[in-house]
């Protein structure tokens, strides 16, 4: 019998052998490959259509992104409130989401009804027709709502600091504007749709409590459609950074806050310093008890928060700064960011800050294996980004051994501050 008078005993995370659960791949009838995790205890399904259709793939901006979002508003059998009501009825989630080299569709629902929801779903791919109406009504509310958040220095922010470190002409450094969805039509999306979605590239994620008929199911749906059958466009961008590295931007003469962000490219996670630069960043400002939380939140009361963080995208990223902090107060809120890396490269970090961090950094890990949706996941950046299971073996073992002089070789190497863009918005 367990002694309630005995406290447990308390071990760190980094004494916790964790594993991944391994992923089941199979093959429907034409070649789409499914990766799948069966676990948990409740009877519901996650499945995730993965397409080569991010704005990577487009000729002209927001093409990719609105064909992604508009897929769900008609068919030739069914209206946009006609589907909705569809997936509602059966209490089913549908949601779509475009990126920069891919976008999906996801379905969360009951095992038992997926039968009657999937039928849809393959509809969506195959028969989506962008009606005229439904385009206008999309340009419109976009439109109004561009012009709301262009007032925010926060979303202003973004997309300077991603078109300062990309270049403009870079699907990473691209951003929308209101001549962009004026310009936009009917005949551009339904081509992208048929190029990229009705005759695209596709890659299936599926997890939960699965049924034992689920291939036969996905197969009915998915298996007849002409997905595959094309290679993709070659399409290559070159990054082209901005030359100044220094930005101050008004963009509201009143306005009390600013918004602050430090960056500078970085190596994707196939690059050998990755993995052991996630440990410097969160030592760095990676979490709430990192260095710039420390001094520039709970020491200087500059910002309620302070993060820092890399932009993970496929071919290229870039490590991030970013906050929000007072405008008579940004200034030096950028000078104690610079003093927290100079100490980073002047002085090797001590071992019990160290361990928290390796701690915290298990400790999120742990919470990400937490349920089939999240593990599916983590396969998922692993499949896209062409890393093999060892990445996440090779992760926890960087986070296990990395030295103190490493991490300070790091620093010295990456957080120079004349290698950084830095962009204050009012």
């Amino acid at each position: 019998m367990l002694n309630r008078k005995i406290a447990p005993e308390i071990k760190d995370a980094v004494e916790f052998n964790l594993q991944l659960k391994q992923s089941e791949k199979f093959t429907l009838d034409n070649g789409i490959p499914v990766y799948s995790i069966n676990a948990g205890a409740q009877d519901v399904t996650m499945i995730e259509l993965v397409f080569y259709a991010g704005n990577w793939y487009e000729d002209q901006n927001i093409v990719a992104g609105t064909t992604n979002f508009l897929l769900k508003n008609g068919t030739s059998k069914r209206t946009a409130f006609e589907i909705n009501d569809h997936f509602e009825y059966y209490g089913a989630y549908l949601n779509r989401n475009c990126y920069n080299e891919t976008a999906n569709i996801t379905l969360h629902c009951l095992n038992k009804h997926l039968k009657q929801v999937l039928p849809v779903v393959e509809e969506l791919i195959t028969d989506s027709i962008f009606p005229e109406e439904e385009l206008v009504i999309y340009k419109q509310n976009q439109i109004q709502r561009l012009k709301v958040s262009l007032q925010k220095c926060d979303f202003v922010a973004n997309r300077f600091i991603d078109e300062y470190l990309f270049g403009f002409d870079h699907p990473y450094g691209r951003y929308t504007s209101i001549p962009d969805f004026n310009a936009l039509t009917r005949e551009q999306i339904v081509k992208f749709y048929n190029d990229y979605y009705v005759n695209g590239k596709c890659l299936i994620f599926v997890a939960g409590n699965l049924p034992t008929d689920i291939f036969q199911q996905l197969n009915q749906a998915f298996g007849h459609l002409p997905l595959n059958k094309k290679s993709l466009p070659e399409k290559s961008f070159t990054v082209r950074p901005v030359g100044q590295k220094k930005h101050r931007i008004t963009n509201d003469e009143n306005g009390v806050q600013g918004a602050i962000r430090i960056a500078r490219p970085f190596p994707n996670r196939r690059h050998p310093d990755f993995m052991k630069a996630q440990v410097l960043n969160n030592l760095f400002g990676g979490f709430f008890g990192s260095r710039l939380m420390s001094n520039i939140r709970e020491d200087k009361g500059y910002t309620y928060g302070i993060h820092s963080y890399f932009q993970n995208h496929v071919a290229d990223s870039a490590w991030m700064v970013s906050t929000e902090a007072g405008r008579d107060v940004c200034e030096a809120t950028i000078n104690e960011v610079y003093k927290e890396m100079q100490l980073l490269r002047d002085e090797p970090v001590d071992e019990e800050e160290l361990l928290l961090v390796r701690n915290y950094m298990i400790g999120s890990i742990l919470g990400d294996l937490d349920g089939p949706f999240q593990i599916i996941n983590r396969w998922k950046n692993y499949v896209l980004n062409g890393l093999e299971e060892s990445y996440f073996y090779d992760s926890i073992n960087t986070i296990k051994a990395i030295t103190a002089e490493e991490i300070q070789e790091l620093a010295q190497k990456y957080l120079i501050p004349e290698e950084f863009f830095e962009l204050v918005v009012i």
